[in-house]
């Protein structure tokens, strides 16, 4: 039955649900976590299939249309084909998609879009081997380029490539990012750098903002941009003037926060659910869904910790602080 949707004291409504199904990776992107990992969450903390679907079949309850998969790595959790599947039967209209370093994408595209998954976002912050060994710390572009490929022939679509800019890193790669965006169709997204590393390094002379990214593809391949009326998306996204396909964007998070028509929440890999990216507090939904709470009861958790939510993140705000959970662990 449908119910009235989760809408925060601000007015805001939330129908995009990010879960992550593991903190594990099997890459350290340098911006992310330490060259050895992180203490990884013991097994039995970790949201079951079953769980992760029942939690949806709550969400999707109350107005959810668009679950993404994240991680950590998601591709690295065995069997992940039969959640998709799980989380398919949950509502055949559900915008099902996952956010990948592409890597394994090779030999699961197929089951995975067998199984019901529609699209894939892959992280990939350099075209050159040697630097995006630098910033990952594994030697798998090619491997990531044999995903995309498998992605594409299974019908994945579309395809968006995520793209972190690192200011002095990996920022003169923008206009060849643009450049590959027209010879294979993919849509290419440019992030800023948040604060969200385990190591709390993050320096806000590393964010370049992305009007600038913007300006640098301009100068190489004129761009037009495109309206997205009524769409949430904090993407500012931009077609070709010269007819090429595939298209750019920018999610301009730190230096033009979305903050105000924001319409997303997080599910952890171990059942806490985050109002934001950066909230400091979390709502336990696996211990109540372990202890048999109803759907009701469940529901409302949710509402509850949704009212909470902030009106903004605060990182251009000399009082912010940073979220102890590392992305890896709460999941993009």
């Amino acid at each position: 039955m449908r119910k009235s949707p989760i809408v925060d004291r601000f007015g805001r409504v939330a129908t995009d649900l990010r879960v992550s199904v593991t903190d594990r990776c099997n890459f350290r992107c340098t911006y992310c976590m330490p060259a050895e990992g992180l203490q990884w969450l013991p097994r039995a903390e970790i949201l079951t299939y079953e769980e992760i679907a029942r939690l949806a079949g709550v969400f999707h309850a109350l107005g959810v249309r668009t679950v993404r998969l994240t991680g950590g790595e998601p591709t690295v959790r065995r069997d992940l084909p039969e959640l998709v599947r799980k989380l398919r039967n949950v509502a055949q209209d559900l915008d099902l998609s996952m956010t990948t370093n592409g890597l394994l994408l090779d030999v699961l595209a197929a089951p995975l879009k067998e199984a019901g998954l529609d699209r894939v976002n892959v992280s990939v912050d350099s075209l050159l081997r040697h630097r995006f060994a630098e910033m990952t710390r594994r030697d798998a572009l090619e491997g990531v380029m044999r995903g995309l490929r498998a992605a594409e022939a299974a019908g994945l679509s579309p395809i968006k490539l995520n793209c972190v800019v690192l200011n002095g890193t990996n920022d003169d790669e923008v206009a060849d990012f643009a450049a590959f965006a027209r010879d294979t169709g993919y849509d290419v997204r440019f992030i800023e750098y948040m604060p969200l590393d385990a190591d709390h390094g993050w320096e806000r002379a590393k964010v370049l903002p992305s009007r600038k990214v913007l300006a640098r593809i301009a100068e190489r391949f004129p761009l037009i941009p495109v309206e997205h009326e009524g769409d949430p998306s904090p993407a500012t996204t931009c077609r070709f003037a010269d007819g090429a396909p595939g298209t750019v964007g920018v999610i301009a998070s730190v230096t033009e926060p979305f903050c105000d028509s924001c319409d997303r929440m997080r599910l952890t890999a171990d059942g806490q659910f985050r109002s934001c990216l950066f909230a400091l507090n979390e709502t336990n939904l696996r211990d109540p869904l372990r202890a048999g709470a109803s759907a009701e009861e469940l529901e409302a958790l949710i509402r509850a910790a949704m009212w909470e939510k902030w009106s903004g993140h605060r990182i251009n705000h000399p009082d912010f602080v940073q979220p102890q959970r590392t992305m890896s662990s709460i999941g993009g």
